[in-house]
């Protein structure tokens, strides 16, 4: 038989997830407009990079079929995503990076971010079919992509003669937070994109989870003929994109759990220690179970004892260190449990993959990126 471990996929959840930051949406459009009546829901770019973050792009096109686009960084990617049928926007979140892939935009009508003058001048010398859609970026304090403030407007100037030469077609402007999901927010920020780009034309799109969740408001302050949209990620997934409210408490739910078996169980007395480099070491007389998943399948090498672990419906934790094929938990106080016993190790029914990756010194949206290939994929809905 195969090695008893698995990841199980709920499209289910996902489309749960998407519901969720559309009422979130929703209700901030409902309180902004008994101030501005004109004021409507932000459209959603929901987004699908890094296969979805591991849990597929064919599950995650039928899942989010609600949404009004798609966005993600991957051509291939995209080009699954149009054989998988979705027909609507799709986002190219860091636009593209060769003339090459200007066809490619053009083929499979693809939204390009525009963030640097290379790109503008690969557009310039193009020869295109259909005029192609686009965000141009700005870095407004991140300092990752995007046209400094300076800068912003001349390079949409650029981008606005190109929809004169029928190359673009609507171009809008955009942003990324780096903050949101922590105490300094986005006003910063979002200041200096107002800044900028006063007066001009076009679309907007600015928030990411944490700011589509906490601080949906600024989606919604730009101009009535400007349409917004919001670009959330984590959250779809089942996973929070803050330190200090958890997944359930936003009323989220795992798409992605881990799942494994008991496969041996030691019987340790005082002063054993477990794993390589001994690093735990029993205080006293204990049981351990073996579970059959490691660093080899994604789950995280540096998890810590204590990590919390599901073994036949009760809490248990993490003991010794991770290994390529195997980790270790403690079973002492479960002497019901024997070798085939079901272990989860995050998701639906076990620990949360936020507190995994707590534990583990990294973020949830690691650990649903580095589920290994080797590990069996089942959908469950």
């Amino acid at each position: 038989m195969p090695r008893p471990i698995s990841l199980t996929l709920s499209a289910r959840a996902l489309t749960h997830n998407l519901a969720v930051v559309r009422r979130h949406l929703a209700a901030a459009a409902q309180d902004h407009a008994r101030v501005d009546a004109s004021v409507c829901a932000p459209s959603i770019w929901a987004v699908i990079k890094a296969d979805a973050y591991g849990h597929g792009i064919e599950r995650a096109v039928r899942a989010f079929s609600e949404a009004q686009g798609l966005a993600m960084l991957d051509f291939a990617e995209a080009v699954r995503a149009r054989e998988a049928g979705w027909g609507g926007p799709i986002l190219m979140l860091e636009g593209f990076f060769e003339p090459a892939d200007i066809e490619l935009l053009d083929r499979y009508h693809l939204t390009t971010a525009i963030h640097c003058q290379a790109q503008l001048d690969m557009l310039a010398g193009a020869h295109v079919s259909r005029r192609i859609d686009a965000f141009v970026k700005l870095n407004s304090g991140m300092n990752r992509l995007g046209f400094l403030p300076h800068a912003y407007r001349a390079a949409y100037a650029e981008a606005q003669a190109l929809q004169q030469r029928n190359i673009l077609g609507q171009v809008g402007k955009m942003t990324h937070f780096a903050t949101a999901d922590g105490p300094e927010g986005v006003v910063t920020q979002m200041a200096v994109f107002n800044a900028t780009v006063q007066g001009l034309p076009g679309p907007v799109s600015v928030c990411n989870s944490a700011a589509t969740l906490r601080f949906a408001e600024v989606a919604l302050s730009g101009q009535p003929d400007q349409a917004s949209w919001v670009r959330p990620g984590i959250c779809l997934y089942g996973a929070t994109p803050f330190d200090d409210v958890s997944a359930a408490e936003l009323g989220l739910l795992p798409a992605m759990t881990l799942r494994s078996r008991v496969i041996g169980v030691q019987q340790l007395k005082i002063g054993d220690r477990v794993g390589y480099g001994g690093r735990f070491s029993a205080q006293s007389a204990m049981r351990v179970g073996v579970v059959a998943c490691g660093y080899a399948d994604g789950y995280p090498r540096h998890a810590e004892d204590g990590t919390p672990v599901r073994v036949a419906g009760r809490l248990t934790r993490l003991v010794g260190r991770v290994s390529m094929d195997m980790l270790m938990v403690d079973l002492t106080n479960m002497p019901e449990v024997e070798v085939g016993a079901p272990v989860v190790l995050f998701g639906q029914d076990g620990p949360a993959v936020d507190d995994v990756a707590r534990y583990s010194d990294t973020i949830g949206y690691e650990l649903l990126c580095a589920m290994a290939p080797r590990v069996p994929r089942r959908a469950i809905d």
